[in-house]
């Protein structure tokens, strides 16, 4: 499997919609009142941060030259 690059971006952007879419389950099995607002406005929330990490993360890569890691050992 080749490797890539770690997204600190796409990590916030899916644990956001991990977060609401188990609140929302939670909800519909019963175990959870979920409140409805924060649950609505943890969307944009989660996209903001996502997008402001990948705005700050691309000003840093712009100095640091890229480098592949080490390719993995065949066994």
């Amino acid at each position: 499997m080749k490797r890539h690059r770690f997204e600190p971006a796409r990590l916030i952007a899916g644990l956001t919609a991990l977060a609401i879419g188990s609140g929302y389950g939670l909800d519909a099995l019963g175990l959870w009142q979920a409140p409805g607002l924060w649950l609505f406005l943890a969307l944009p929330a989660g996209l903001v941060l996502s997008g402001i990490t990948a705005a700050v993360r691309a000003t840093t890569r712009r100095d640091t030259p890229h480098t592949d890691p080490p390719p993995l050992p065949h066994t």
